[in-house]
């Protein structure tokens, strides 16, 4: 790096802390750098009146005028707009920093500083900033006494274009490192397992490619879903689920493609189904091992040909989805046993994610715990509640057959019973014997005995805001289904 040709350059600080603008100008002092300070907005902008800076670092929260503002109104004014910005923040949410990019700020530095990252970052923009100042200048008097060569200034031209380059790669870097930090915000984990099938969904969202997420009932497969919709191209057009063992198999091609007025009893008007709302959106189809095998070839030709009819008419309508399908089911099985197309699974398998079971992933229980404690004593208004080593111990011991779900569930059931500053878990949840002998079960066996407490504890009641079905965060035909499927019964009838 040439930094003969950034030395003594001028730069403008603007922050309202009176501290950290004398140590960032100490610091660039020491490192031969001129600086003028300025504590607002308007006191920045006398400064810019008065000196040619080079760079301005800024900072974002201040008072009167912010930092994006201030950003906004120099990147306006001819004379100022090409002078290199860097953020100085204390945010990390990923909106906040990209948010400065979007105004046209350079980069971002985060608060407390580190010496050689700023100092790196700083030089790095000054010279390409002198860089560019340098061949305008030449392209402005440049005549037949010019001093320098032509090749001299394409020369120039081209490290500037590298250096633009370099600097271009690296933002690029910071910003999809932010999304990866932050776009899974309602995905909570620290695990390898999950930070893997997370890079996996950065790395098929940009695709148009069919996904199929895998995992046990309660791992979380309609938040990656819904992470995967919002990578894409498609995040400002619809995200459309359909839970396909929530509807009754009698209705539920009707509600995939949509139904002609008269086409059977009820169909009182014309009805658009999910794929035609999805139009140019994604689909999310939950549990589609419970799809029928009669609608199955329906479903495969739309993902060949994008094509569907409504229920009742011979029109052809041309739709554009993104489909990503989730099962709790051993699709490979079903196909094995013919209860599955082969072709279909090959259709929705053509990026398969899998979401591991949170027994397999202890690192994860710990921040989902402070996570859901947090969520639930702002949901219900309550002061911090605390939660002791044994309790923590507790939970991480415990083997989760309901998965995330089910803590959520416990928690936030926890946190209501809670009068004092210590959280109060149910003591009948947990018996230790029991889970011992969990390690032996079957997954159905878990599912079921986990329904079945819930069940109990709402005096089976199914629908409703105290029912089993609503503390399950699942549709009640979904919980009917769940059910039947698992000889579930009770003799009296239900709610």
């Amino acid at each position: 790096m040439n930094k003969s040709l950034i030395e003594s350059s001028l730069i403008l600080i603007v922050d309202d802390n009176l501290n950290n603008l004398q140590v960032l100008g100490n610091f660039l002092k020491l490192k031969n750098y001129k600086t003028d300070f300025a504590t607002s907005g308007k006191a920045a902008f006398d400064w810019l009146d008065k000196k040619p800076f080079d760079l301005i670092l800024l900072d974002i929260t201040m008072p009167e005028m912010d930092g994006y503002e201030v950003c906004t109104l120099i990147r306006r004014q001819k004379e100022y707009k090409d002078i290199p910005i860097i953020f100085l923040t204390s945010k990390t949410d990923r909106d906040d920093i990209l948010k400065g990019f979007n105004l046209g700020a350079q980069d971002y530095i985060t608060k407390p500083f580190d010496e050689e990252i700023l100092l790196a970052r700083v030089e790095t923009h000054l010279l390409l900033y002198k860089m560019q100042k340098n061949v305008e200048t030449i392209i402005k008097t440049r005549t037949t006494e010019l001093e320098i060569s032509q090749l001299e200034l394409k020369k120039q031209l081209l490290q500037v274009e590298i250096l633009k380059n370099k600097l271009h790669d690296e933002n690029q870097y910071m910003q999809e490192e932010i999304k990866l930090n932050n776009n899974f915000e309602e995905i909570i984990g620290e695990s390898k397992s999950l930070k893997s099938t997370l890079k996996n969904v950065q790395q098929v969202a940009s695709t148009n490619s069919t996904v199929l997420i895998k995992g046990e009932t309660g791992t979380g497969k309609e938040l990656i879903a819904r992470s995967i919709h919002n990578l894409s191209k498609r995040k400002d057009q619809p995200l459309i689920k359909l839970n396909c063992a929530a509807i009754p198999e009698s209705l539920i091609e009707s509600e995939l493609f949509g139904h002609e007025k008269g086409a059977f009893t009820g169909a009182i008007a014309t009805r658009k189904g999910k794929f035609e709302i999805a139009h140019n959106g994604t689909l999310f189809l939950d549990e589609i091992g419970e799809l029928p095998l009669s609608l199955q070839p329906k479903l495969l030709r739309v993902i060949q040909e994008g094509e569907i009819e409504r229920v009742g008419s011979n029109k052809i309508i041309k739709v554009n989805v993104r489909l990503i399908s989730a099962t709790n089911r051993n699709i490979n099985k079903m196909v094995d046993e013919g209860g599955f197309r082969a072709d279909l699974f090959y259709r929705l398998n053509a990026f398969p994610i899998e979401i591991a079971p949170l027994r397999e992933r202890v690192e994860d229980i710990k921040p989902l715990v402070r996570y859901f404690m947090n969520n639930y004593t702002k949901k219900f208004g309550k002061n911090s509640i605390d939660i002791s080593e044994a309790q923590t111990k507790i939970l991480c011991d415990y083997s989760w057959p309901g998965n995330v779900r089910e803590m959520e569930n416990l928690l936030e059931r926890a946190i209501i019973l809670s009068t004092g500053k210590q959280l109060k878990l149910d003591p009948d949840f947990f018996n230790i014997e029991k889970n011992k002998s969990l390690v032996i079960k079957s997954l159905d066996e878990f599912e079921r005995d986990y329904i079945l407490q819930v069940l109990e504890s709402v005096n089976w009641s199914i629908s409703g805001e105290n029912g089993a079905a609503n503390l399950l965060k699942i549709h009640p035909n979904t919980l009917r289904s769940r059910m039947q499927k698992l000889n579930i019964k009770k003799h009296t009838s239900f709610k």
